[in-house]
């Protein structure tokens, strides 16, 4: 549900920030006066293309944001989790809109792409009222609307779970067909095998092989170091350290005959003289198993060389490939074993398109009867909605025999006549953006409750209406509004009255700037908006007094 809205420099718009509640929410004002601007704005919040001529005249950027409460729908808390977009329970959509045409889009303060802005914004907001902004018009919303008006959830899952698994056994048949393929696909991995085999090291043995490669490659150096290192150790020189430590040792003892308290001293230094003999020891050791070996060491660079080689061959690093042969193992047996693979699967698959064959038709007997009800129901609503002698029908057309389909083996098309005795033509194509609105109203009050999408808006729903009709309308919408959140720009005062709460877009123009301010209106204010929609620019007191009786009778209702 939308919280609030916060537009800055959009269109003629300065800035104002709106709370929005449950409920149905009109909007109202005189034309020209920019009561569509809020509907653009949650177009732009939804993912839309931007125009830089929705910038404030002077301005950079326009910026605008809303926040939702998503109390109820773990779907969207759980696709920005997945997305690594979420904050706790929050969600705010944010987009800046530079004056060059560029713009920027934030969800709770992430950077994301146009594409992740309307894919969340679409399940957010749904906007009816004009062609290209209807989710209605899509055939495919269409089809899963009649599946959630007839509650197909667990028949739908079946046959696309059957789909998909009728998919992943045909690719594993492609995979194991190969003909010729096959059989070259079968001899290369044998000499990859085999190669990698011959080859590959362990982790263990690979390091191995680096540290004795690289002390070969240094063995003239560690030789030379060695040598100076045993001559400071334990030389001829009268200052190597093994004969400057047994002097201190000797004079430490000496010492300590005089003074006890010396003791201490003389045990350390006798370790340190044990231990540098020990050093000694441990470097002559390894002198001795150093050696220069130009035969071994070529033996090492062409091992190594060879498992740079292969490395590459196979885009792994050396430490992998033992675990890429085990994977082309596998694969290589998969396929030597694919005769007897393809008998299994092969029965699986005949298995899986019978129950498909199945589960798709009684799939497509539910949504005939639904499809039945819905236009019965919408067809009802549509009368009442001033068309009357109009019709509505859901078409259901067959696929043509192919595939396995995730959606059935059926497309859906929303078919309506406005007018009596004219044929029923494609929703997508009605041109009348007003019986558009009206049309996409029944629908949505025909399947209360069926969707998840938690704001409805509805824009100039009422075009082209007045009367009995209008008010009408209006407790449909306010009906609507019992069950979700919706959003209605109006010009009429019948459908005004039936707002939970009502925001009033006015236009005042300055020296040099015109500019739409927004405001959210009491009961008395109310009362005075809904007069001048009757009455025009003289409120009387008669049109209070209408306009009073108005609202009593909407309220009454609930």
């Amino acid at each position: 549900m939308l919280r609030s809205l916060f537009v800055k420099d959009f269109a003629i718009v300065g800035e104002a920030e709106i709370a929005f509640d449950t409920g149905l929410t009109v909007v109202t004002g005189e034309t020209g006066a920019g009561k569509s601007l809020l509907v653009d704005a949650l177009l732009m919040l939804s993912g839309n293309r931007a125009d830089a001529g929705l910038v404030r005249h002077g301005r950079e950027r326009a910026e605008l944001s809303a926040e939702f409460d998503l109390a109820g729908r773990a779907d969207l808390l759980e696709w920005l989790r997945e997305a690594e977009l979420d904050d706790e329970d929050a969600c705010q959509l944010r987009r800046v809109i530079r004056s060059e045409g560029s713009s920027r889009a934030w969800i709770n303060g992430r950077p994301v792409t146009l594409t992740q802005l309307k894919a969340l914004g679409d399940r957010l907001i749904e906007i009816h009222g004009q062609h290209e902004h209807q989710a209605l018009l899509d055939r495919a919303q269409q089809l899963a609307l009649l599946d959630a008006y007839g509650a197909h959830s667990e028949a739908l899952n079946l046959v696309q779970t059957l789909a998909a698994s009728w998919r992943r056994v045909m690719a594993r048949i492609r995979q194991l067909s190969g003909g010729q393929d096959h059989a070259e696909r079968i001899d290369w991995l044998s000499h990859q095998v085999e190669e990698l085999s011959l080859h590959a090291l362990t982790a263990e043995d690979l390091q191995s092989l680096e540290e004795t490669h690289k002390r070969l490659a240094n063995s003239g150096q560690l030789l030379q170091g060695c040598a100076g290192l045993a001559e400071l150790l334990d030389g001829e020189s009268e200052f190597s350290l093994s004969r400057l430590v047994s002097r201190a040792h000797g004079e430490s003892q000496r010492l300590a005959a005089l003074d006890p308290a010396l003791a201490s001293l003389t045990e350390l230094l006798d370790a340190a003289r044990i231990h540098v003999d020990e050093s000694g020891d441990s470097l002559t050791r390894y002198q001795d198993s150093l050696e220069l070996d130009p035969e071994r060491m070529a033996e090492m660079d062409a091992q190594l060389g060879k498992l740079h080689e292969l490395s590459r061959k196979h885009r792994v690093s050396m430490e992998e490939l033992l675990p890429k042969r085990d994977e082309l193992q596998e694969e290589l047996d998969s396929l030597r074993n694919a005769s007897t693979d393809l008998d299994t699967l092969e029965r699986e698959r005949i298995a899986l398109i019978e129950q498909y064959a199945k589960a798709a038709k009684a799939l497509s007997a539910a949504r005939k009867t639904a499809a039945k009800r819905l236009g019965q129901s919408v067809a009802e609503l549509l009368a009442d909605l001033g068309m009357a002698g109009g019709r509505f029908e859901v078409e259901l057309e067959s696929l043509p025999p192919g595939d396995p389909n995730v959606q059935g083996t059926e497309r859906c098309e929303f078919m309506v006549s406005a007018n009596p005795g004219q044929p029923v033509r494609a929703l997508r194509k009605v041109a009348s953006g007003g019986e558009l609105s009206r049309i996409s109203l029944a629908i949505e009050v025909a399947a209360l409750g069926m969707d998840d999408v938690g704001t409805m808006v509805f824009d100039e729903v009422d075009s082209g209406i007045g009367g009995a009709v209008a008010e009408v309308v209006g407790q449909k919408l306010r009906r609507l509004g019992s069950q979700r959140q919706v959003l209605c720009v109006t010009h009429l005062a019948q459908v005004a009255a039936q707002g939970h709460a009502h925001l009033r877009v006015s236009k005042a123009s300055g020296a040099d700037a015109t500019e739409t301010r927004i405001h959210q209106l009491d009961e008395e204010a109310r009362r005075e908006e809904l007069a001048r929609m009757l009455g025009g620019i003289e409120i009387t007191r008669e049109t209070l007094a209408h306009a009073r009786q108005m609202l009593q009778l909407a309220q009454a209702v609930d």
